[in-house]
């Protein structure tokens, strides 16, 4: 199984990378990028059947995941989108990458589809979890119905000293309960946890996730160093490279409407696959349609 696969690391500017890399190294590249709060082992039944195939597959531990840490403790612990995305170009520089083929949710979906928008020369194609994944944070203060408000509880817990108290105290626990929550129909949640939630031991878990959550709303500043990236993502600029998009039907964080709602982001080939008993943790509980969407677009 991937989880046994030997952890590696690359060095950026500011961050010692982890992550597992499976196949031969000349193979053709794709790079497999976890959520919050999920590891690497979503996608353990993914990464060794592409590698199987001779494709060279990289799985990054996000930044405040697992062994990842940063350089400097002066560093803010930033889990904006931008940094998100700086640090997936940054591993693609130091690993010599140039034109990976992209798969990722969540918070690895935020970095791909935002690295797909602003460099499309990058990315070979574009595997996203639930479409287009680019906040738009100068319309983060406008309120959503109020069903969707409800699921999104944890959130502006985390806006709150209680809620940073809260995470950092109980961090497996409050995971864990996100695991059910989001993903209510999978059998093996439960079973798959342990697995993942040591990922969240590491010392920067807490401040990344508060500031990720915070900097959405405008409730704290990023970086400035990525000012200029978050300006330029403010104009939701489009994906043109080949996407497939997968959308968990009993998604708790937000089951996949109707109609799609993202289409319009997406200039180039572009396909929506909206999977019937599949929550938010996609790769997971979804490994084939997941292998089959990054092999439809790789063989294409």
């Amino acid at each position: 199984m991937s989880h046994k696969a030997l952890i590696q690391y690359a060095r950026s500017p500011i961050m010692k990378l982890a992550y597992e890399e499976h196949g031969p190294a000349t193979g053709d590249p794709v790079i497999l990028l976890h959520g919050f709060p999920y590891s690497p082992r979503a996608f353990d039944e993914v990464a060794p059947v592409l590698a199987a195939k001779g494709y060279r597959v990289i799985v990054p531990y996000l930044r405040g995941y697992g062994p990842t840490r940063f350089n400097s403790p002066d560093t803010l612990r930033s889990g904006q989108q931008a940094a998100l995305a700086q640090d997936l170009l940054d591993l693609m520089d130091a690993l010599g990458i140039r034109q990976p083929a992209l798969c990722g949710y969540d918070w690895g979906g935020r970095a791909a589809c935002i690295v797909a928008a602003l460099w499309p020369e990058r990315v070979r194609c574009l595997v996203t979890g639930d479409g287009y994944n680019l906040q738009n944070i100068p319309r983060s203060i406008e309120p959503l119905d109020p069903e969707t408000e409800h699921r999104y509880w944890y959130q502006y817990y985390f806006h709150t000293p209680r809620g940073v108290e809260g995470l950092t105290k109980n961090r497996r626990a409050f995971c864990e309960l996100l695991w059910k929550l989001w993903s209510p129909t999978w059998s093996k949640g439960a079973e798959l946890y342990p697995l993942s939630a040591p990922v969240f031991d590491n010392p920067d878990f807490v401040d990344v996730v508060i500031h990720s959550y915070r900097h959405r709303f405008m409730y704290t500043p990023g970086d400035p160093a990525l000012e200029w990236m978050e300006a330029a993502l403010t104009r939701q600029p489009p994906i043109n490279v080949p996407t497939i998009s997968l959308c968990g039907a009993d998604d708790g964080v937000g089951p996949a409407p109707e109609v799609d709602e993202d289409i319009a982001h997406f200039t180039g080939h572009y396909e929506r696959r909206v999977l019937a008993g599949v929550g938010h943790n996609i790769p997971e509980e979804a490994p084939e349609a997941t292998l089959r969407a990054l092999l439809d677009l790789l063989e294409r």
